[in-house]
């Protein structure tokens, strides 16, 4: 599949595919033209990408986390020690979210009881 196929099946521009593959999150091949070609799972790669970008994971902790993600019997203890510390942050975030949401749900039960 091209880029523009990708893209639309994963709501990803084009842009970030590239930057995506700039930064060895996902792979593809060269037609005889140059253009990219992605197979059938690189789908399924960008929506993995896209959920731990938007956790937070900087793309360095993402190209670490990938290979053993796809490859399970990878092990490297060093990276359960970086993905706790990545858990406790999201721990973190989603307690004070949390916390947000219930001031705003204060506020907006506050107005739609007012006469």
């Amino acid at each position: 599949m091209r880029i523009g196929s990708l893209a639309r099946a994963t709501g990803a521009s084009a842009r970030s595919l590239r930057y995506y593959e700039e930064q060895g999150l996902l792979g593809s091949e060269r037609s005889p033209g140059g253009q990219r070609q992605y197979n059938e799972r690189a789908v399924e790669r960008v929506g993995l990408i896209k959920s731990l970008l938007s956790a937070g994971l900087p793309s360095a902790t993402i190209s670490e986390v990938l290979p053993c993600i796809s490859e399970p019997s990878i092990q490297t203890p060093w990276l359960a020690a970086r993905l706790r510390s990545e858990l406790d942050r999201i721990d973190h975030q989603l307690a004070a979210l949390e916390a947000t949401r219930c001031v705003l749900a204060e506020l907006v039960a506050r107005y739609e009881a007012a006469p």
